[in-house]
């Protein structure tokens, strides 16, 4: 039986900031996820927003966190090579019951601390913002708002965590959580003295098998389309309607990689697998985000997609220790990313609690960033195809993505084992064609990377292969 102090249940960016916070710390600790690759739940698919801080309760966990976590994100995508923009978001009115609700927003945001607040007309707002429609006509301003890649930022937490000693076991579904001393057996192979339930939309479902039934999550879900490159300057900031029960509603956002975001829709479902995309979602999110704005490029969508967030029953964050060894970090939907720094140092300072954590000397906060060659210059290009010619030679001409980036993905930490690992440490077969020509050429490459044979190389894990049978 392995034996570790501490196991993180979940590779989402939430268990992922935990994992690299704890180590900062000497201790044996290993990340469980249930799926083939880390970032696979809501951290692949959101609105990769960092939210400001001004929509959460005043006094909730949310509030707190998310400014807290808000204020260390910068210099977190610093350290972790990530790209991170801070633009600015605008909620918009629309009606005069939307206006009074943004003063409301105002008043909020300043008593949660958030910093710049400031409500603006619609000339103003369309001064700073063309595309936005002649029907605004008022918005917060929000100018600590950001935006960022969410699955980049988990993918390099957990690479830096596993940089300093942290070990990571996919494909490792947890069907068995019993306590046994002052231990935690985990599907009767895994021994650890502390467990966090990071589980994301299956966090009640691990509360429940430690023995805490109080947890009760729903999935959430939310319908994307996501705009070409081309498309990315149509607004600066982002731009949000009034919120409401359900969430901020349809956002238009720029990416950190260009494109555009639309979205999301928020509907509550049963089924916590259920990813499809809807006429009807995809429908609502193009005509309320076609309402709020003037030309909207709707025709340059080229793919669409569908995130499940984590809606817990207490209207906050679940962050406690119901039973000793056993600490939840669940119900983290929106601002989940925002707040995820600050939710990992939580949870250390609920640790403290009962254990002295010693520093580890050794702990290196830095990651080279995934995305550094293709922000060389040419010159610079030229000498690292020089050392590795594998840098020469394109596999995705959509977002001229090399050889050489790949073969880096597939062998840096967390290792890209499949094609859509790939697609998330890379890009490639994120542009127009979505794949349709480099696929084939990517899946070839992990197979030779990996030693494995082509047909056991897969889009997503079991069950998503791509080769059934060699013909020739």
């Amino acid at each position: 039986m392995k034996k570790y102090d501490v196991a993180v249940i979940g590779a989402g960016v939430v268990g992922g900031m935990i994992a690299r916070e704890l180590s900062r710390y000497k201790l044996n600790t290993v990340i469980i996820e249930k799926e083939a690759d880390v970032a696979m739940g809501a951290t692949r698919a959101n609105s990769a927003i960092v939210h400001a801080g001004f929509d959460a309760k005043e006094g909730s966990l949310k509030a707190k966190l998310n400014v807290q976590g808000s204020e260390m994100m910068a210099e977190v995508a610093h350290e972790l090579g990530v790209k991170y923009l801070n633009n600015g978001a605008f909620v918009v009115a629309f009606t005069e019951e939307e206006n009074e609700a943004v003063k409301d927003l105002l008043v909020r945001g300043q008593k949660n601390g958030v910093k710049g607040l400031e409500i603006i007309d619609g000339d103003e707002l369309r001064r700073r913002e063309p595309a936005i429609s002649k029907d605004a006509i008022s918005a917060l301003w929000a100018p600590t708002s950001a935006i960022i890649c969410p699955y980049e930022l988990a993918i390099s937490a957990i690479g830096n965590a596993m940089d300093n000693g942290v070990e990571l076991l996919t494909d490792t579904p947890v069907t068995s959580l019993e306590k046994k001393g002052d231990a935690w057996i985990i599907n009767g192979e895994i021994e650890a003295g502390t467990v966090i339930n990071a589980a994301g939309v299956y966090s009640g479902e691990i509360a429940a098998l430690a023995g805490d039934k109080s947890i009760e999550i729903t999935p959430r879900r939310g319908e994307y389309l996501l705009c070409d490159r081309e498309s990315g300057d149509f607004v600066n900031a982002t731009i949000f309607r009034t919120p409401s029960s359900m969430g901020k509603g349809i956002l238009i956002s720029p990416t950190v990689d260009h494109n555009l975001i639309l979205g999301p829709t928020a509907e509550n479902i049963d089924d916590k697998d259920d990813r499809r995309t809807t006429r009807e979602g995809l429908a609502k999110v193009a005509k309320e985000a076609t309402y709020e704005t003037v030309n909207l490029p709707i025709r340059k969508v080229i793919t669409s997609f569908t995130g499940l967030r984590a809606v817990g029953n207490t209207g906050d964050f679940i962050i406690n220790e119901p039973i000793s060894g056993f600490i939840n970090a669940a119900g983290i939907e929106s601002p989940g990313l925002s707040s995820a720094p600050a939710i990992a140092k939580y949870i250390v300072e609920i640790i403290k609690k009962t254990r002295t954590l010693e520093k580890n000397e050794n702990f290196n906060p830095i990651r080279p960033a995934s995305h550094a060659f293709r922000e060389m210059s040419m010159e610079e290009k030229n000498e690292v195809i020089k050392r590795d010619p594998r840098y020469g030679q394109i596999v995705c001409r959509c977002e001229k993505i090399t050889e050489g980036e790949i073969v880096a993905a597939i062998n840096q930490n967390p290792k890209a084992k499949t094609v859509d690992a790939v697609k998330r440490r890379t890009r490639a077969t994120m542009g127009r064609c979505q794949g349709g020509f480099c696929m084939p050429i990517i899946a070839s490459i992990i197979s030779r990377e990996l030693e494995i044979d082509i047909e056991e190389v897969t889009k997503s894990g079991k069950g998503s292969e791509i080769v059934v049978s060699k013909t020739k």
